[in-house]
């Protein structure tokens, strides 16, 4: 490891109030591998392929496009922050230093509990496949014990340290691009039985105009895949030379992820053996379907496997960043148990208490659905809209210290085009944020329509009322650096 770049990247950190006692042993492909196995295309695509083409039939790939384009000025807009401040945590060390103390604590409580849910929702959606693989019929009880049980294993590794996390993030990475590349690429030259055609086929959706709304429900799929790339810099002070390494993996994590989520949407699009039956919902499960049709039980098995990976390395990459965020918090004394959170263990240099909370709530929301199954879905539907919040109160941060001078100095920098990609990131994410929470279902209980919203009023009222209250904010004044 180059020993300059280490000296530099402590002094970037010197010159920001802080010292790192994090082990720098995550190289750039490893930094990546994290963000992509967060972003992960398998899990995004598997679990929603269904809810999609019910909403928006074939078409609705191209949102896949659309949503990665308006996703990408997000991370323009993230690889200047980080670059200028290459801090652990993310979210909350950036808008601490873009706005303010009060701004960057909401921030923080917000992306928190996306990823405490995030966890939860990924754990949840996993455990249906496993019962697959496993060829046994499973209740919601089933389900929710092989959810709880991975968790758990996501948490001893990570637990491990930064080095396993690292290298189980590559493999998965490894794992999942291969996968995704041999079961699409045999899914459109050996199981090919719907025309190209079909991504223009709105079939019963209405055409023109009127297809549009089937069209934006649709989208909500797309903005499912599309994060993960802010991971890379949830663990900066991980990795060598951050400045410059981590924009640009932040990058590749929307070209790599994106490209290999279109690509298996159209394998299972130009494979679906009966697209009328998935889009009315009378094939409920298409993705088994078309996979079990093109390949046999064996080789859907052995797909699964690797589906496995994918969910397990999505939990260790959400958990890693929900656990460097709390870190991030507590170092600054603006969350209740700081005093414990604030430390890294000895041999691993991983925050192990930390680690462990964003293991324990995850199990608390995941077991709730024994009682009460609505509940958790209600609850689990924030996971998403959460984050897409949060990230847009660091686009927005970005923006209002642009008005306020800041002139970014890191490694990377939007120069002249900086304040017009912001504004446009900004304006993509309010209608991406409008678009995920408005209510489509009016046969649904209001608990399921207004799901979105309900959650996002409960952690907003419930964030600004503690920090009303209890004044978190003042614990440790921190010296703002713009």
């Amino acid at each position: 490891m180059d020993q300059i770049s280490l000296d530099r990247d402590a002094e970037q950190l010197k010159s920001l109030g802080l010292k790192s006692e994090f082990e720098r042993s995550m190289s750039f492909w490893e930094n990546f591998s994290l963000g992509f196995t967060y972003l992960s295309p398998v899990v995004g695509v598997y679990s929603v392929f269904a809810l999609a083409i019910q909403a928006g039939g074939p078409p609705m790939i191209w949102n896949y496009l659309l949503v990665g384009l308006g996703q990408f000025l997000v991370c323009l807009v993230f690889g200047e922050v980080v670059s200028q401040y290459p801090i652990s945590g993310g979210i909350y060390p950036w808008s601490l230093r873009l706005v303010g103390d009060k701004f960057a604590w909401m921030a923080a409580w917000v992306y928190a509990w996306a990823l405490f849910t995030s966890v939860a929702a990924v754990a949840v959606g996993g455990a249906p496949f496993l019962g697959n693989l496993l060829g046994v019929e499973l209740g919601n009880t089933g389900f929710i014990w092989i959810a709880i049980g991975m968790i758990l294993i996501s948490t001893l590794l990570n637990l491990s340290g930064t080095k396993l996390l690292a290298q189980v993030a590559f493999f998965g990475f490894f794992c999942e691009l291969v996968g995704a590349i041999l079961v699409g690429g045999y899914l459109l030259f050996f199981a090919k039985v719907n025309s190209i055609s079909i991504l223009w086929n709105t079939f019963s959706f209405g055409s023109g105009v009127d297809y549009f709304p089937a069209f934006l429900a649709s989208s909500v799929a797309a903005m499912f895949c599309y994060y993960g790339f802010e991971a890379c810099g949830d663990v900066a002070e991980e990795t060598p030379n951050a400045s410059s390494a981590i924009p640009k993996s932040m990058r590749m994590t929307i070209y790599i992820g994106g490209g290999a989520a279109i690509f298996i949407c159209l394998a299972l699009l130009l494979a679906l053996p009966n697209v009328e039956k998935a889009i009315s919902g009378e094939d409920s499960d298409p993705v088994t379907t078309t996979l079990t049709t093109a390949m046999g039980m064996t080789g859907y098995r052995l797909v699964i496997v690797v589906v496995m990976i994918s969910f397990l390395s999505c939990l260790l990459s959400l958990q890693a960043a929900a656990s460097r965020l709390l870190f991030s918090f507590a170092r600054d004394g603006m969350i209740f148990g700081s005093q414990y959170l604030n430390h890294l263990s000895k041999k691993g240099k991983v925050p192990t208490k930390a680690l462990i909370i964003t293991g324990i709530i995850p199990i608390i929301i995941t077991s709730i659905g024994h009682w009460l199954q609505d509940t958790v879905t209600t609850i689990i539907s924030f996971a998403s809209c959460g984050i897409y919040v949060a990230f847009q109160m660091v686009v927005f941060g970005a923006l209002y210290a642009r008005f306020k001078g800041w002139k970014p100095q890191g490694s990377f920098t939007l120069g002249k085009y900086g304040y017009g990609i912001n504004v446009l990131a900004l304006v993509y994410g309010i209608i991406a944020v409008s678009n995920m929470v408005w209510p489509r279902s009016p046969e649904e209980p209001w608990f399921i329509n207004y799901g979105m919203i309900f959650t996002s009023l409960v952690v907003v009222t419930t964030g600004l009322f503690y920090l009303l209250l209890a004044k978190p904010h003042i614990r440790k004044k921190y010296a703002k650096s713009i």
